[in-house]
């Protein structure tokens, strides 16, 4: 895997590495108290925002799709496309955790945490891996995360089936 920068190192992760994780994300988030709602960014906050509801308790759990369409010419300024949002009334007036896996670029994050608090929502992010050496937003940073990195970071639901997934499709890094 190469950046901009030069190679990047990547990590793969085990489920046990997720659950260490999790592990560390459930105490941050009891100390802010209960949330209405828990917002999944697909397709990397599925898996760990079914693992957090389950442990928060929290019920109205929604999700959003968000794709930055590639043009050479817009680059990383793209502007996002919703392609799966839910209606304002469900976000209006609840406090809402917003999961994905990662913070790499943070355009993502950002954008839907945009969109909660445009419908009347109050939105927190939460990742499990947070890359402040990747991230496009000086002044923003995800309210929770487990862990910081600067690698390139596989996740055990994105391996190949079998024991021969450690050799991994290509990784594309988070946009």
């Amino acid at each position: 895997m190469t950046s901009s920068r030069g190679p990047m190192r990547t990590e793969v992760l085990k489920w046990q590495d997720v659950d260490k994780l999790i592990d560390i994300l459930i105490p941050q988030l009891q100390i802010v108290g209960s949330f209405d709602a828990m917002m999944l960014i697909t397709r990397g906050g599925i898996i760990p925002g079914g693992m957090i509801a389950e442990a928060l308790n929290v019920r109205h759990v929604l999700t959003a799709s968000v794709d930055f369409p590639g043009t050479e010419k817009a680059g990383l300024m793209a502007w996002p496309a919703f392609l799966q949002f839910p209606d304002s009334e469900l976000l209006a007036g609840r406090k809402t955790l917003i999961i994905d896996d990662v913070w790499g670029s943070g355009r993502t994050s950002i954008a839907v945490r945009g969109r909660v608090e445009g419908a009347g929502g109050t939105p927190y992010n939460c990742v499990l891996h947070y890359n402040p050496y990747r991230s496009l937003f000086i002044k923003s940073k995800p309210d929770f995360f487990a862990a910081t990195t600067d690698a390139y970071i596989v996740f055990p639901w994105e391996l190949d089936r079998g024991v021969e997934g450690i050799d991994m499709l290509t990784p594309q890094p988070e946009s």
